[in-house]
C-alpha cells in the first residue's frame, strides 16, 4: 500500500479513542450507544470482510426470545433465575430494534411466531405453558405468552405435527437492512468505518494500544472493544468460545403458502419463515453437531439433505417448489448461554457469544458494554 497522505493520517487513520473490531450487529450497537453516551469519542469500526460476514447479515431474521422446548431446557441447564435473566435481555433487545428503525427500513414484521411439537403428552405441554406464561408476564407484560392453537395446523398443512405453540410477540426482520440502517446510523453520527482491515495483534505503547493490521501500518486507539462473536478466540484465546455454524436454504415462491410468521421445532434447532411467498429455513445442526462446529463458512450436503427433507415431509408436503439460496453463518456458542460482556484489562473489552441469538441481543449487549467503556456516563 502507498505511503498515506497527511489528510489520511489525520482522518480516516486517525488516532481514535476507542476502535472496534467487527462491523456485525453487537459492534455496530456498541458504537450507537457509545456516542449517545459520549457523542465526543472518535470512534472507529474495523471489519476484515467486505461487509460484516459471521452471522449478522447471514442470520434467518428472527426477532425471538426462545420458544417453549428452548425455554425448558434452557430452565433445566442454567436454572430459573440466569434463564429469565437471559430471556429479558432479548426481549429488551427486540423492543429495542423496533423502538430505533422504522418498520419499512428493516423489514420489521410482526407476524408472531409459532413452535411445532410432532409428539407431546397434552397435559405436560399445558403445564408446561402455564408455567412460563407466569414467569414470563412481568418481561412481556403478556397474561399469555405461549398459546396453544392446534386449530391452525390443518390450515398451515404441516405434516406430522401433533400441536402448535402460538408466540404473538415475536417478528422477523431483513437482515441485511438493519445492518446497513445501523452503518448508516453510526456514520451519521461522527463513526469511522474501515473494512478489509484485519486486526492481527496488538500491545501496549506509552499507555496506548498499538494494533497491528493486515495493511502496512498499525492502528492506534486509547481502548479496544472485540465483538468479533466467533472469531474471537483469534484475539483472546482464553475466551470460552465454540463456532458453530448454521446453515440456510431459500425456496421458490410457494403458490398459496398457507403460512406466515415465525416457526421453531425441536427446541429451536429447526427454524423456518416466510420470506413473502418464499420459504426460508435453517439449522439442522443438531444432526451433525461435530461437523458443524467450525468456522468454515461453507454448507455440506449432510445439513442440507436433511433440511430439504424436512422441507419436504413436513413443512411444505405436496407443494411443488425448487430450492434457490443456500448459504451458512457462524454463531459463537459456549459452555454457557449467556454473552460474555466484560474489561479484559484497562485497554481491552468484549462483548462476545451470542450463542444463536445476536440480533435479539446485540442492542442490550451494546448499550451494557458502552456503558462499561464509558464508566457509566
Amino acid at each position: 500500500m502507498p505511503h498515506l497522505s497527511i489528510w489520511e493520517k489525520e482522518s480516516f487513520f486517525a488516532p481514535a479513542d476507542i476502535l472496534i473490531a467487527g462491523s456485525g450487529l453487537v459492534g455496530l450497537w456498541s458504537a450507537y450507544y457509545l456516542k449517545k453516551k459520549a457523542p465526543a469519542l472518535s470512534i472507529t469500526i474495523v471489519d476484515r470482510g467486505l461487509i460484516p460476514t459471521g452471522a449478522s447479515t447471514r442470520n434467518a431474521g428472527f426477532a425471538c426470545f426462545g420458544s417453549l422446548t428452548e425455554l425448558v431446557s434452557g430452565i433445566r441447564e442454567m436454572g430459573e433465575d440466569q434463564l429469565l435473566e437471559l430471556v429479558e435481555l432479548r426481549y429488551k433487545g427486540i423492543k429495542k430494534i423496533g423502538k430505533t428503525f422504522g418498520k419499512k427500513t428493516i423489514g420489521f414484521e410482526k407476524e408472531g411466531g409459532y413452535e411445532l411439537i410432532a409428539a407431546a403428552d397434552s397435559n405436560l405441554l399445558r403445564s408446561q405453558i402455564d408455567t412460563f406464561n407466569r414467569l414470563l408476564r412481568k418481561i412481556t407484560g403478556q397474561q399469555k405468552t405461549f398459546r396453544l392453537q392446534d386449530e391452525k395446523l390443518r390450515h398451515f398443512g404441516f405434516a406430522g405435527i401433533q400441536h402448535l405453540i402460538a408466540n404473538p410477540a415475536e417478528a422477523q426482520l431483513h437482515s441485511g437492512k438493519l445492518c446497513q440502517a445501523l452503518l448508516s446510523l453510526v456514520q451519521s453520527m461522527g463513526v469511522t468505518v474501515l473494512n478489509n482491515t484485519e486486526i492481527t495483534g496488538y500491545e501496549k505503547v506509552n499507555g496506548h494500544l498499538l494494533l497491528h493490521t493486515n495493511h502496512s501500518f498499525p492502528l492506534t486507539a486509547s481502548q479496544l472493544l472485540i465483538a468479533t462473536n466467533a472469531f474471537a478466540r483469534q484475539l483472546l484465546p482464553q475466551l470460552d468460545i465454540v463456532p458453530a455454524r448454521g446453515q440456510v436454504l431459500v425456496t421458490s415462491p410457494v403458490e398459496g403458502l398457507p403460512f406466515q410468521g415465525s416457526f421453531h421445532y425441536d427446541e429451536g434447532y429447526y427454524y423456518f419463515r416466510n420470506l413473502g411467498e418464499r420459504v426460508l429455513l435453517g439449522g439442522a445442526r443438531n444432526k451433525a453437531i461435530e461437523q458443524e462446529t467450525t468456522e468454515e463458512m461453507d454448507i455440506s450436503t449432510t445439513i442440507q439433505q436433511e433440511l430439504e427433507r424436512f422441507l419436504r415431509e413436513t413443512v411444505l408436503p405436496g407443494r411443488h417448489y425448487t430450492i434457490e439460496h443456500r448459504w451458512s453463518g457462524i454463531m459463537a456458542m459456549g459452555s454457557e448461554k449467556m454473552p460474555i460482556v466484560k474489561a479484559v484489562n484497562d485497554h481491552i473489552f468484549c462483548a462476545v457469544r451470542m450463542s444463536g441469538m445476536g440480533v435479539a441481543l446485540a442492542p442490550v449487549v451494546g448499550e451494557k458494554v458502552a456503558a462499561l467503556m464509558t464508566g457509566g456516563l
